[in-house]
């Protein structure tokens, strides 16, 4: 049979949240009925008042992975039942992995990991073969600023680009994110990094998330990039953030540790990528600005903050529409506009790209030969 993916051990996730924890939670239990305590947890969870829902396909999903394994015959000389009870062992309920979702109440019967991210990103092949898809797996992305970088967050996860991730945000959401964030109005006042980090884990309950929920600080921004020995640190950052201080002080970090940057600007598909992997003196900003620290920026006050903003993304390259309505924000506009189009287009733009610069692929894009005949 195929070779399954690589992954490593799972987390010990068998400590049940409280009740009243279950509001704030962002991480799903993962329980192995294999294991004693996790047996003992799930039992109590289907006697408790915690699981609203209990969903179990896990019939189908055995059935999607022998079509996975040998797509030309995957039941062999077996009729489709007895192929599936012989993968769990005629114990369906034994088989796979429990997940209790508990700001939903749902608890759902999947596949064991490495046979969950085999079939989850079968159809991905081969525009990603599996060999890179186990390399995407290993790699950790981090992500600043949960509006925009939110539909990014959820492209890469839905595409496996990345199986860890780190989020940061300090704010919540809002009645007016709704025209961009995929959310609903019964999670209005949710902390953004929450929300994300439950739709991410609703994909795949094997992620590794860690959530900054007050976003990045001057005491949280070595943390976020993995300043331990751990071997934790950042493959790729995504921001997306609004603050000056930020943006500058995380490009800082970036380029000490040599991890490339993407910032969608969310305006005309304009997509803005720092190399600091195979650049490291590279100037921040491509030196749009002058050399600054992040100190420098701390303090700017609306209008400079305009200001430095429209520098770095080359205000000549921003449609009209952008460039008027960000001298109007604070007077006639109560921040700058975005859309769900554009969100979403910068999502697949980051996606693409961040898949691409993980591989060491390259990022030049080449424009199809015209058609003989027309200019």
């Amino acid at each position: 049979m195929t070779q399954l993916m690589e992954s490593g051990p799972e987390p010990d996730h068998c400590v049940l949240p409280s009740p009243s924890g279950a509001s704030e939670s962002f991480r799903p239990v993962v329980l192995d009925p294999a294991r004693p305590a996790d047996a003992a947890a799930l039992a109590g969870l289907r006697d408790s008042s915690g699981v609203r829902e209990v969903h179990d396909r896990i019939e189908d999903q055995v059935e999607e992975l022998l079509r996975c394994l040998a797509p030309q015959d995957p039941f062999g000389s077996r009729s489709r039942s007895c192929a599936v009870a012989e993968v769990m062992g005629g114990q369906p309920d034994a088989y796979g992995r429990w997940v209790w979702y508990p700001w939903s109440s749902r608890l759902v019967h999947v596949l064991p990991k490495d046979e969950f991210r085999l079939v989850r990103t079968d159809r991905n092949r081969d525009k990603i073969t599996r060999e890179q898809q186990q390399v995407l797996l290993r790699r950790r992305v981090g992500i600043i600023g949960l509006s925009v970088g939110s539909s990014a967050a959820l492209a890469c996860a839905m595409e496996g680009v990345g199986g860890a991730f780190r989020l940061a945000d300090f704010d919540r959401l809002g009645l007016s994110n709704l025209n961009r964030l995929r959310a609903g109005v019964h999670e209005l006042g949710v902390e953004k990094s929450v929300l994300c980090a439950r739709r991410m884990y609703e994909l795949d309950p094997y992620l590794d998330i860690e959530v900054f929920r007050g976003g990045v600080t001057a005491d949280t921004i070595g943390d976020f990039f993995g300043d331990g020995a751990g071997g934790d640190g950042l493959d790729l950052l995504v921001e997306e953030c609004d603050t000056a201080w930020v943006k500058v002080a995380a490009r800082e970090h970036a380029r000490r540790r040599q991890v490339p940057v993407l910032m969608d600007t969310n305006d005309r598909g304009l997509l803005d990528i720092e190399r600091f992997d195979l650049e490291p003196d590279r100037p921040l900003f491509h030196g749009r600005t002058s050399p600054l620290s992040a100190d420098d920026v701390r303090n700017l006050d609306r209008e400079a903050t305009i200001r430095f903003l429209l520098t770095i993304v080359d205000e000549q390259r921003l449609s009209p529409a952008m460039t008027d309505a960000l001298t109007r924000v604070g007077h006639s506009l109560s921040s700058w506009p975005q859309l769900a189009s554009g969100v979403m287009l910068g999502a697949a733009l980051i996606t693409d790209t961040a898949r691409r610069i993980l591989l060491g692929e390259p990022l030049a894009l080449h424009r199809p030969p015209r058609p003989r005949g027309r200019r």
